[in-house]
């Protein structure tokens, strides 16, 4: 457990290693660079990411090897209905030797924790993550127990099948950063996939190791000196504040998402190399950040509408801001 405050490293730095980590990742993940991309900046902004997809399409792999490139302890639990909260946490186990009970932790006690097919357990095991994604602890039997730092969530869920399956409450939802979707790979990248799985005669894709979980922390450091201009903070409210007016929407966002879009927007700066934020950056992640925060009128949901179709449109008659000083530096 790294306990001990991080240093810094300079956005120079965090760019660099962003690149090499994406780099190693897409040896054994065929394309999701950007959702890859944005899954790591969640990651260095210090939050947790639900990947929403048709099974088969590599979540699994890329959270893994993600977990390895970044060097994380990796921890993944299959969800099922019969799942007990205990089967994550952990739960005290009777020691003959002692006569005394002693706490066996669970899976959640890792550096990244893949959750998948969470929508497949039922609420009362879903919610024994909210404490460990909110305060990165977990409260047993009367006892709090700190998990590890750094301590981040992967959770995949399956979006067309719902036999069998519990939707993901709001308070849940909204503790994911984003939600992102992968998409099916197009005919060459398909190709591709097959490609390595012949010419590696084995089914196991090896990734190596870049970081370490200190530097992860001391990337998490340098993102925090990224600079946001006072104008792109009052987009980002301009932009939550549309969806708490739309006439689609019931529940628009809560102040936590225009937090999360600084945050966010913020840590693909850094990627990038820069060390401000730009509009562009708050609006490449608005629809990941902001569409599962949203509820839609009974209305709406008849017509078939998607929050992100909303969040997008809300991108359009939302203006930016006319200048941004930090970017002209």
């Amino acid at each position: 457990m790294t306990d001990s405050p991080a240093p810094a490293l300079s956005v120079p730095e965090v760019a660099a290693l962003g690149r090499r980590i994406l780099d190693e990742v897409g040896t054994a993940v065929v394309g999701m660079r950007d959702p890859l991309e944005l899954a790591l900046a969640t990651i260095l902004a210090g939050g947790h990411v639900l990947f929403e997809d048709v099974p088969g399409l590599g979540k699994t792999l890329a959270a893994r090897s993600l977990a390895t490139a970044l060097g994380l302890d990796f921890a993944r639990l299959q969800c099922t209905p019969d799942l007990l909260p205990a089967d994550i946490t952990g739960s005290s186990v009777y020691d003959p030797a002692t006569t005394d009970f002693v706490f066996r932790p669970g899976p959640v006690f890792t550096g990244l924790f893949l959750a998948d097919e969470i929508n497949r357990t039922a609420p009362k095991t879903q919610s024994a993550l909210l404490e460990a994604m909110a305060e990165r602890q977990v409260s047993i039997e009367g006892s709090t127990y700190p998990l590890q730092r750094p301590f981040h969530v992967l959770a995949t869920s399956n979006p067309v099948e719902y036999e069998g399956t519990y939707p993901l409450p709001e308070a849940q939802l909204d503790r994911f950063m984003v939600r992102l979707a992968v998409g099916y790979p197009d005919r060459d990248e398909e190709r591709e996939v097959l490609r390595r799985r012949l010419d590696r005669r084995q089914e196991q894709a090896e990734v190596r190791q870049v970081v370490d979980a200190a530097t992860v922390l001391a990337m998490q450091a340098g993102v925090e000196a990224t600079d946001v201009d006072p104008d792109v903070v009052t987009y980002c409210v301009d932009l939550v504040a549309a969806t708490r007016a739309d006439s689609q929407l019931e529940v628009g966002a809560s102040p936590r998402g225009s937090q999360t879009l600084v945050l966010l927007a913020r840590a693909v700066a850094a990627l990038d190399g820069r060390d401000y934020v730009l509009p562009e950056d708050v609006k490449r992640v608005a629809v990941p950040v902001l569409a599962h925060r949203l509820t839609l009128t009974p209305t709406a949901w008849a017509s078939n509408a998607q929050p992100q179709t909303i969040v997008r449109a809300i991108l359009d008659r939302v203006p930016g801001p006319a200048t941004v000083a930090s970017a002209a530096r």
